[in-house]
Order: structure tokens, then C-alpha cells, then sequence
């Protein structure tokens, strides 16, 4: 049988936040072991813990929130391409794949290996991937890292030029054993009013297996 693959980050206490974020922190508020009749947790977290969307609202004002977002973006099929041993994706890049057709693309650029630690630099999208992937009808773009910009920018380029083309973002996608190809792609935001992200459980399934 076709099973779902989940390529979500786990939520520990271990988990790698962006510095100076809010660290994730899972604690008992109530516990059987203490004389309670139920276990209830109390979550602690940012908004892009773990694997995240971004919403437009996270880097331009008038964009927007995370319950404003049309969740048909994020569930659907997604074609996977393994782009690694690279320092910047941009169109030269993005051209050597036959990306015709493909609504949402996950890219697995294996630059994160460690995610128990903040990677100190990562391969960046370059402002032009942006109109690129546009062209051919890219409206989700995900990928294995922490940003599409690089970790010092402040002016985020990359994120306002695929808003401009109106792609929305993925990030912090597992994709370690998810070969090259075509699969059926949940990740869900949470319904957060005003939220300018969210953590996802984001899950594939091989399309014609």
C-alpha cells in the first residue's frame, strides 16, 4: 500500500530555532503523575518552528496573515528535485529539470544535515528563480532550509520577489530520503488570525506507486 511520508521536523525541546527566537518548549501544566485525572501540555514556540509556511504578512505589512491563506495552495501534487552542492539556486539552476505543469516544488538541496543545530550558512534563492518558477506556474515553493534568503539578509529579496510572483514559501522540510519525482503533497497551516506563520505536518505520498 501507498503510505503517507511524513518530512516534518520533530518538536522537542531540542529543537533548532532561528537565533534569537523562541525556543520550542513542550512542559506538563497538568500530569496524572501528580495527581491529576489528565496529561495537558503547555506549548511554547515561534510562529516558524520546526516546518513552517510563511505568510506575506512576515515580511511586508499589507500582506497577508497566516488565516487569510487559501489552503488549496498547500495540499496537492508536488514534483520533488534533488538541487545540492550548490551555493544559490536561481534559473540557471532551476532550468536543467523539466518543471513544466508543476504547481508545487520541493527542492532538496542536503545543505541542512544536522538539524539540531542552525546551519551557519545555507544556498539561497536568487531574486530571478523567482520569475522563473512564475512563468511555469509554480505557486508553492518548499525547500530543506531554514530561509530562501541568506541567514544575514535584512532585506529579504528573495522572499519579496517570489510574494511579487505570488508564490508562497515552505520551509524546514525533511527531505533526507524522498527521492526525485511526483507525489501528493499535504502541509497545513494552522488557522492562526493575525498569524504571520505557522508550523506545518507536512506529508508526501508517491503519485503512481
Amino acid at each position: 500500500m501507498n503510505k503517507w511520508i511524513d518530512i516534518s521536523q520533530r518538536l522537542d525541546n531540542g529543537l533548532a530555532v532561528w537565533p534569537g527566537d523562541t525556543p520550542f518548549s513542550l512542559q506538563n501544566k497538568w500530569s496524572i503523575a501528580s495527581g491529576s485525572s489528565v496529561n495537558v501540555g503547555e506549548l511554547t514556540m515561534s510562529t516558524h518552528s520546526g516546518t513552517h509556511i510563511d505568510a506575506p504578512f512576515h515580511f511586508d505589512n499589507l500582506g497577508k496573515k497566516v488565516i487569510d491563506l487559501d489552503i488549496n495552495l498547500y495540499i496537492g501534487p508536488a514534483r520533488v528535485i534533488h538541487l545540492q552542492d550548490v551555493s544559490s539556486i536561481g534559473e540557471k539552476e532551476l532550468s536543467n529539470y523539466e518543471l513544466s505543469g508543476v504547481t508545487r516544488l520541493l527542492i532538496n538541496t542536503g545543505a541542512w544535515g544536522n538539524r539540531t543545530v542552525f546551519p551557519d550558512k545555507i544556498p539561497y534563492l536568487e531574486k530571478d528563480a523567482a520569475q522563473y518558477l512564475s512563468t511555469i506556474g509554480v505557486k508553492l515553493l518548499g525547500l530543506d532550509l531554514p530561509s530562501v534568503d541568506p541567514l544575514d539578509s535584512k532585506e529579504l529579496p528573495a522572499h519579496h520577489a517570489l510574494h511579487h510572483c505570488e508564490i508562497h514559501i515552505l520551509e524546514g522540510l525533511v527531505l533526507d530520503s524522498i527521492s526525485e519525482g511526483d507525489y501528493e503533497l499535504v502541509a497545513l497551516p494552522l488557522p492562526i488570525v493575525n498569524g504571520d506563520g505557522s508550523p506545518v505536518r507536512a506529508v508526501l505520498k508517491k503519485i503512481g506507486v
